[in-house]
């Protein structure tokens, strides 16, 4: 007998059901049923509808719709939860309505405008096993989302699911997306920082991790994954405490040139997390995790830390400490460095010199290192209010320990970023300028004190000493994904675009969820480079109205040199329309471009069709004006702007 014949289609399928609704029934019938209509009517429909999705049927508490994208069914759930949880925060709880949603994607039979199979089962179990108010999406979906996606997404394991033989595995759509570890506005050179202001309120909006391309193996050193540090503590000093040693520890890593050290941005997302180590470990392609906890408890901290070898789950290695609360310093220390004598096989590979460039200098005062805390945290609120108040704590920090380094360092991104929203731009530029200077002269051997001293040189010109600090820094922690990021910004103008472009490289493979906004720097990393598909690449995870004029150039450019002439056009024709002054002699005139970049621009750009020459108002502005030969010469422009 033959297999019965059926309409089938690979769909997405969404299946939503309301949390709580026999209850809310049982307390309110009618108006559960009003609330319930009004937010299908007011929110879940028009997201449906503008996601082209379909309503296959609709309970009373639920709804099943398909998608013939996977993409649009993962944006519409994340949309709708998202407009529901708005409306909701104003309602007092018996009046809120709130959902669960399971996303799958399969092949399913249609019959009679319903639609049936194992696809819709996993969907249905998905949603049951999302949070209140949360999106679970399997991993059939996940396999078709990346790179596509505004919204991360957590791994949550392989579960067994009801009336389903196979494992299915599972992601949590991350609804308030990912805010960066550190803004780059102030660590990069001049002639980006407009387009970065710009980029890092749509960052935020769209959610900081956007997914691409997956990582490549690591090399063949030894791979570590320090996850966030437990707060048992409960209280929110407790937890800055936490934080700020998870990151000390993966910094302090970070500067033994024999390991791979996952960024902070990569591990970040199992905060709070019960996580099985090997699955973390097979997720971020690493060989070995660091976990633990902290516990403080009035003059006293316990902290506890244990490597595990994610190949078999077996414990290497597990310690205590129970000190007091000024010592946690030296515990973070003597953690990074059992942990590197772990890791190198006990046979001494880690050289004395090697671990005494390692370390910091300790600061000797528990309050400021809270202070520092506390502005590093109101730093990355990206905000004039919140930058001041950075300022205000780390001023407080470095006034009890004027030896935090630390504390200097972020200084000097406070300082930046008021500068460049505008507050008192000449005596931020300054203090940033002082800070960066005093942090490398308190503690050589902090690799971002060399990184902000750098940025700070670069600013003014001085790329030669810019440059010898960046390395400096670099030499100190080859493996920081942040320094390395800092660094793509400036190998060009350096006149070293390939390095520019394999740092990008390592980046992606040291830290897989890098944030959106990197991508502004490492597409001109790789243009400058010669690899415009890779530029191209990275730029497709940008919204086009989020681009500035760089970013219009390296595209347009990059799609002319790889011979796409008609996408080049285009693509030029809307950056004139966006920047109508735009030619390739405005961009040759960029302040403190090398002969690389300007030769880049002159080679491409042309290819695109923007124009030569610059206007007559437009020169006259400049001091000394790098000129194109037929422009020079009083030649008709030969590239008529579209």
């Amino acid at each position: 007998m033959g297999t019965l014949a059926l309409d089938r289609k690979l769909l997405a399928i969404l299946a939503a059901d309301m949390v709580g609704y026999s209850k809310a029934m049982e307390a309110d019938e009618i108006g559960t049923i009003k609330r319930l209509k009004a937010i299908r009517a007011d929110l879940i429909n028009p997201a449906i509808s503008q996601r082209h999705g379909t309503v296959v049927k609709l309970m009373g508490d639920g709804a099943l719709v398909v998608f013939d994208s996977v993409v649009d069914a993962v944006a519409c759930a994340a949309e709708f939860q998202n407009t529901v949880a708005v409306r909701n925060a104003d309602l007092p709880d018996p009046e809120r309505i709130i959902f669960r949603v399971g996303v799958n994607l399969g092949d399913v039979a249609l019959v009679d405008g319903d639609v049936y199979g194992d696809g819709v089962n996993v969907a249905a179990r998905l949603e049951q096993l999302a949070e209140p108010g949360g999106v679970m999406v399997s991993g059939t979906a996940y396999d078709h989302l990346q790179g596509k996606l505004d919204w991360p997404l957590d791994f949550a394991g392989e579960q067994q699911v009801k009336n389903i033989s196979r494992p299915v595995r599972i992601y949590r759509l991350r609804l308030d997306g990912k805010r960066a570890r550190r803004p780059l506005l102030g660590m990069i050179p001049r002639w980006t920082k407009t387009a970065a202001v710009a980029v890092v309120p749509l960052a935020l909006a769209c959610g900081g991790v956007w997914w691409f391309l997956q990582p490549e193996p690591l090399s063949g050193k030894p791979s570590v994954a320090v996850l966030p540090f437990g707060n048992y503590g409960g209280d929110e000093a407790s937890g800055r405490l936490a934080d700020g040693l998870t990151e000390d520890i993966i910094t302090d890593l970070a500067r033994f040139p024999e390991f791979e050290v996952m960024a902070r941005n990569s591990t970040e997302v199992y905060k709070d997390k019960p996580m099985d180590a090997r699955l973390v470990a097979g997720a971020l392609n690493v060989g070995f995790v660091l976990e633990g906890s902290i516990q403080r408890q009035e003059d006293r901290v316990r902290i506890t830390a244990q490597l595990i070898d994610a190949k078999t789950g077996h414990h290497l290695w597990s310690e205590n400490w129970d000190r007091p609360a000024e010592d946690v310093f030296a515990v973070q220390t003597e953690i990074a460095e059992q942990v590197a004598n772990r890791l190198g096989g006990g046979v001494g590979l880690i050289q004395e010199a090697g671990r005494a460039a390692a370390k910091r200098k300790r600061p000797e005062n528990l309050n400021a290192y809270d202070y520092y805390l506390l502005g590093s945290e109101k730093i990355e609120k990206l905000t004039k209010a919140d930058e001041s108040e950075a300022v205000m704590f780390l001023d407080r920090a470095v006034e009890l320990d004027p030896g935090l380094a630390r504390a200097w360092v972020e200084l000097y991104h406070a300082h930046e970023l008021l500068e460049l929203f505008g507050v008192n731009p000449e005596s931020n530029r300054k203090a940033a300028d002082d800070v960066a200077e005093r942090a490398v002269r308190i503690d050589p051997s902090d690799a971002e004190a060399h990184a902000v001293f750098g940025m700070s040189l670069a600013n003014k010109g001085d790329m030669g000493r810019a440059k010898s600090e960046l390395d400096t820094a670099l030499r100190l922690a080859p493996g920081s994904s942040e320094i390395l990021t800092f660094y793509t910004g400036f190998a060009a103008r350096f006149g070293e675009p390939d390095r520019g472009a394999q740092m990008v490289d390592k980046v992606m493979r040291l830290d897989p969820n890098y944030p959106m906004w990197a991508s502004n720097f490492f597409a001109p990393a790789y243009f400058m480079a010669g690899r415009y598909d890779d530029a191209v690449k990275m730029l497709e995870r940008m919204a086009p109205n989020s681009y500035q004029k760089w970013t219009w150039v390296v595209r347009s450019s990059s799609l002319a040199a790889l011979g796409r002439t008609d996408e080049a056009n285009a693509s030029a024709i809307e950056a004139l329309k966006h920047h109508p002054d735009l030619t390739v002699e405005s961009m040759i005139n960029e302040p403190g471009l090398s002969t690389v970049e300007r030769s880049r621009f002159i080679e491409t750009m042309p290819l695109a069709g923007f124009p030569a020459c610059a206007k007559p108002e437009a020169l006259a502005k400049l001091a000394n004006p790098a000129r194109l030969p037929e422009c020079e010469a009083g030649e008709v422009n030969p590239i008529q702007q579209p």
